[in-house]
């Protein structure tokens, strides 16, 4: 259609009253985009990322929020949250929970602003997920700490398999609810008797509560202000963790990865454990051709956790370290098959609980597809350790260790040939000076 008969067919659709067609659907979609939303900070995660493992980021026995609402499969926890719920009221002598609901409706949109997605569920069934999500995780949490709160026979706190699935399931990224509601319906249940803060009983539940948390004023406003329960232990295990080692700004030609541990070790770097000392596990030093790499332990659901970890790393917005995402790739770099692995086990730096060190060599190189680095941690110990790899000497003087000094009797021959060879020498000075 050439300008003249586009701007006839304009003219002539003013004159007529009407609008064409595809201009009122263009219209309407354009009014129907919503305002630039909040940031969010529950995610789903990436098609890409999922692909890779997907049961890594899908809940076992347990559902919380909306992103896996009303599935079949997770009816027994369904009716344990319920009774949760009953035994919380029964205990606060409370015989409705509409003390809560007008607390729960001015929290409703906030709520929903934080998920990524828009949830396609009604103003009652959301603030009822609400509800009993939250005073079912709050209930988790202080009865595991303070056991007169607990009933008799309740298979939550008295089977292992259980708490070990629900501490999995509890730190999906999926698999959340706002912080700040299970903040507000502690306070609201709390008894005269419990932990002041729900992240002194929610820490307490997963294991880990930062040495010091109850003195660092700045690490209890930074734990209290979580997004979510993934977050909340996000902020714990990368808590002391030192400052950025390098701020060199990371670019295609300043950065190299690191080769795996065969290799390093013909170029000389040896390996060192390191555990207690107030080391951080993630807190990997390189001095003098020595990698020094804190003591961790693979288990059935370390997958699924450092996966949630870097997905919610990639997922956020700002600029934050990605500590968990960078230290999956400095071992990724260094795991490329089970032998690497058999030499973690062997140094004492890895603890395998899977027993297989090819499934654990496939986890870490898997982990590591269609993730996002910038301003990478380890920059700087990548470039030290590439730096000692280049130097020829220290190749030579690794083989001249494994071919001649590998155990105590080539130690002995090569001594006492030296001192024959130094006996010979002072021999034949001693000659031609008489």
């Amino acid at each position: 259609m050439s300008h003249h008969q586009r701007d006839q067919y304009a003219k002539n659709d003013d004159l007529s009253g009407t609008k064409d067609h595809a201009l009122i659907y263009i219209e309407d979609l354009l009014c129907g985009v919503p305002p630039t939303p909040p940031k969010r900070s529950i995610f789903r995660v990436r098609h890409l990322m999922r692909k890779a493992n997907e049961k890594a980021y899908e809940p076992e026995i347990l559902v919380v929020g909306p992103y896996h609402y009303g599935s079949d499969k997770f009816k027994y926890m369904e009716e344990q949250k319920m009774r949760y719920v009953q035994r919380l009221l029964k205990r606060r002598n409370e015989g409705s929970v509409d003390r809560y609901m007008p607390i729960l409706r001015e929290m409703e949109q906030r709520a929903r602003d934080c998920y990524a997605e828009t949830i396609d569920l009604s103003h009652e069934k959301f603030l009822a997920m609400m509800l009993i999500d939250g005073c079912f995780l709050v209930e988790l949490f202080r009865k595991f700490r303070m056991e007169e709160l607990r009933d008799e026979d309740d298979p939550l706190m008295e089977a292992d398999w259980i708490r070990c699935c629900l501490q999995r399931d509890l730190l999906l990224l999926e698999n959340q609810i706002p912080f700040f509601v299970l903040n507000e319906l502690y306070d609201l249940t709390k008894g005269p008797k419990e932990p002041s803060e729900l992240i002194n009983v929610a820490t307490w539940y997963f294991d880990f509560r930062p040495r010091d948390l109850s003195q660092n004023a700045t690490l209890r406003r930074t734990l209290r202000e979580s997004k979510h329960l993934l977050h909340l232990m996000h902020a714990c295990w990368t808590s002391g963790l030192p400052s950025r080692p390098s701020r060199t700004q990371m670019t295609e030609e300043n950065f190299a990865f690191v080769s795996s541990i065969t290799e390093l070790r013909e170029s000389g770097v040896r390996l060192k454990a390191v555990q207690g000392q107030g080391r951080h596990e993630m807190d990997i030093k390189f001095n003098n051709g020595i990698l020094e790499i804190p003591v961790f332990t693979v288990q059935d659901h370390t997958e699924s956790r450092l996966r949630n970890l870097i997905a919610y790393e990639q997922h956020r917005q700002g600029g934050d370290v990605n500590y968990f995402t960078d230290y999956v790739t400095f071992m990724d770099c260094l795991i490329n098959s089970s032998k690497d692995v058999e030499r973690l086990c062997r140094k004492g730096i890895t603890k395998n609980y899977l027993g297989d060190n090819e499934v654990v060599a496939q986890m870490f190189n898997k982990m590591g597809d269609y993730i996002t680095l910038s301003n990478f941690y380890y920059f700087d110990i990548f470039k030290n350790v590439n730096a000692h790899c280049k130097r020829k000497t220290n190749g030579w003087m690794a083989k001249l260790r494994r071919e001649h000094l590998n155990s105590p009797w080539a130690l002995l021959s090569i001594s006492a040939a030296t001192m024959l060879l130094l006996l010979t020498a002072a021999q034949t000075v001693f000659t031609i000076i008489k």
